[in-house]
């Protein structure tokens, strides 16, 4: 993996066995399930996943970005202007954050370290 790169893009969903079928028959993505509110898709293109929502959603999608150090971007998305919008947490396979751009866009950082 390569620090700052996209890495993983993840959307959410009203009803994820909906989601499941939808893009398999349409794009053959394969699904991998992590409970019942998280499902990882693979043969896309690019990793991602769709996260449960019983919310309307407005803005589906979150880039996540990759980087070793998570305190070191942290510290740079705040300095430069940026907002933590849920700060720092695990999760199986790494942790992360996700910040508000100078703009409102969300976005996530995560690492495996």
């Amino acid at each position: 993996m390569i620090d700052n790169h996209i890495n993983y893009i993840e959307f959410k969903a009203n009803n994820l066995e909906a989601v499941k079928v939808f893009y398999n028959k349409c794009f053959n993505w394969e699904f991998t399930d992590y409970g019942p509110t998280y499902i990882a898709f693979s043969e896309s293109g690019v990793a991602g996943g769709f996260e449960k929502s019983d919310s309307k959603i407005i803005n589906g999608v979150l880039v996540v970005l990759y980087h070793k150090d998570l305190d070191l971007v942290k510290t740079n998305v705040i300095q430069n202007g940026g907002e933590i919008s849920k700060d720092i947490f695990s999760f199986p396979g790494g942790r992360r954050f996700q910040f508000l751009d100078p703009a409102g866009n969300e976005l996530a950082v995560w690492s495996d370290k």
